[in-house]
């Protein structure tokens, strides 16, 4: 990187673990709540991963300051917020703004995997087909997802077919089904018929996708980008070229990749208990090189016995044990012995999220 003024080339700056570390609790808004809107706070985090519905709203409770559980649902009916399948092919929450780009980055490249991971089992479900009669099904409206699968098996599909449409045709979730009360996100609507046109390029939606993952995640080695995308990490390459990126390095000497006047804070800067809902994003190995999951826990986090992962706290800005709501109260389980201190703060967080559950 050079200095305009002197026309010097500017060191390199290493970073530490702990470094990242506390990068990441800022930018994901872990250090302090943030005053965003619910659709400025999703572009800011990188988006929420929602296959359960509720983690949504406890993701955006314990980043916000005077969440209302009501106000995702009415995000989500005013169509400010988008729930739909993007990267690694999951279900997200995302901005109205972002979706279209991030949908047009993601496109091509998440047909190719359905078809290269479905190889065998096309011949019966071929995308190109299955996509243009969910076009026809949807075009009236919204339908339930059972009744789309009827539809597609009354046409001579197999089992696959309804999951091809998905593969090529974008499709959102529209509410209520999806939000907290309706948890199933079984209603299925098409995108430009819910958010408007969808005429983003690829090349916008992969510099979008890179923008939005150094912003909620970075610093980071580009490998981390796309493997959070769910693309190839030729596919962000160019991206790197647009964006102007800032470069770091890790202690042993990998590339940091980074977005100018973003976050980076002393790793001694406290950092606050937090309860984080199931599946949250920065758990993920995409963001393994922050600590914020200590390894020796991520099996208990992530396993093949449950369908998914487990709900957690912080501590310190690193996973400290696992917590469960169960009649009305918060049952908190941590993986080691705490300081009485840090036992007590979470407990507090545990309190409020009681509350929060308890909402009408």
């Amino acid at each position: 990187m050079r200095n305009g003024r002197q026309n010097e080339v500017v060191p390199e700056r290493v970073l530490t673990p702990a470094h990242l570390n506390r990068a990441l609790l800022a930018r994901q808004r872990f250090l302090e709540r943030d005053d965003l809107t619910i659709p400025a706070a999703l572009e800011a985090i990188g988006g929420i991963q929602d296959q359960y519905a509720p983690a949504g709203y406890i993701g955006l409770w314990t980043r916000l300051r005077s969440f209302r559980r009501a106000a995702l649902t009415e995000a989500l009916e005013a169509r400010e917020v988008v729930e739909a399948t993007l990267m690694r092919s999951t279900i997200h929450l995302v901005s109205r703004a972002d979706y279209p780009p991030i949908a047009a980055g993601l496109r091509r490249l998440r047909r190719e995997w359905w078809e290269r991971v479905q190889r065998q089992p096309l011949a019966s479900a071929d995308v190109d087909r299955a996509a243009a009669l969910a076009r026809t099904l949807l075009a009236n409206g919204p339908m339930r997802q059972k009744d789309l699968q009827a539809a597609f098996a009354a046409e001579g599909f197999d089992r696959l077919g309804w999951v091809s449409a998905n593969a090529g045709l974008d499709l959102v979730r529209v509410p209520p089904s999806g939000t907290w009360d309706r948890r199933r996100a079984d209603l299925y609507g098409l995108a430009g018929d819910w958010v408007g046109p969808m005429d983003a390029s690829e090349e916008d939606g992969l510099d979008l996708l890179l923008r939005r993952y150094l912003e909620g995640f970075g610093p980071a080695p580009l490998a981390d980008a796309a493997t959070w995308a769910g693309v190839p990490t030729t596919a962000l390459r160019r991206s790197v070229e647009r964006l102007d990126v800032v470069r770091h390095r890790d202690e042993a000497g990998k590339e940091l990749l980074d977005l100018a006047g973003l976050p980076l804070p002393d790793p001694d800067t406290p950092a606050p208990a937090r309860l984080l809902p199931v599946w949250d994003a920065s758990l993920l190995v995409h963001a393994r090189r922050t600590g914020i999951l200590p390894e020796e826990h991520r099996p208990i986090i992530f396993n093949t016995k449950t369908p998914h992962s487990v709900d957690t706290f912080l501590v310190d800005g690193r996973i400290a044990g696992s917590w469960r709501h169960q009649d009305g109260r918060i049952a908190l389980k941590p993986f080691g012995e705490l300081a009485k201190r840090a036992m007590d703060e979470v407990r507090e967080e545990a309190d409020r999220l009681e509350a929060f559950f308890a909402e009408a």
